[in-house]
Formats: structure tokens, C-alpha cells, sequence
């Protein structure tokens, strides 16, 4: 069975930083592009970062270029994003997507 879990999201300030993680289990996602989307309460799910299956290309939304960090290790079949200057705005449940799969979702909440 293909389960795709994430963890680290939680509680942080404006400005901090958090680190999501994306544990793949039940087959190998070497091959595939690995991405991340996010929902904030009320609105659509959009996309925030994807990499390819080497990790040698990524790409970001506009809202979040130059903050957020996408990177894999296919030895651990995890990805990553690593989550820098938050804003309120980035607060959201944060899905990770490969192939047909999804996450449950992790939590992301930004406030003082």
C-alpha cells in the first residue's frame, strides 16, 4: 500500500522557519517528481514547489520563490521543503504529491 506522509509542520512566528518532510512508502518514487501543494481554509489547493527525480530542477510559485526550498533524498524516497521568512499568508495545510498519490496534510500556521 502507497502511503505518503508528512510531518514537521506546527506553529511558527513571521519571519521563522519550518521544515516539512515527505516519507514515501510502499514503492519507490525515484522515477517521479515529487511536489508539494498547499490549501489555506476557504480557498483552493495550489501548487508551491515541485523537483524533478534527480532533484537537478526545480520550480516554485511565485509567493514563495526565493523563501521556500525543495529537495529530495531518493535513497530515504523523502522530500523536503524547507521553509524560510514565513507570512501569516503562507498558512495552509501543506499536501504533498507524487504520480496519483497525496498526502494527508500537515498543518502550517503563522502567527505572533
Amino acid at each position: 500500500q502507497v502511503q505518503l506522509v508528512e510531518s514537521g509542520g506546527g506553529l511558527a512566528q513571521p519571519g521563522g522557519s519550518l521544515r516539512l518532510s515527505c516519507a514515501a512508502s510502499g514503492r519507490t518514487f525515484s522515477s517521479y517528481a515529487m511536489d508539494w501543494f498547499r490549501q489555506a481554509p476557504g480557498k483552493e489547493r495550489e501548487f508551491v514547489a515541485t523537483i524533478s527525480w534527480s532533484g537537478g530542477s526545480t520550480y516554485y510559485a511565485d509567493s514563495v520563490k526565493g523563501r521556500f526550498t525543495i529537495s529530495r533524498d531518493n535513497a530515504k524516497n523523502t522530500a523536503y521543503l524547507q521553509m524560510n521568512s514565513l507570512k501569516p499568508e503562507d498558512t495552509a495545510v501543506y499536501y504533498c504529491h507524487v504520480g496519483v498519490y497525496w498526502g494527508q496534510g500537515t498543518q502550517v500556521t503563522v502567527s505572533s
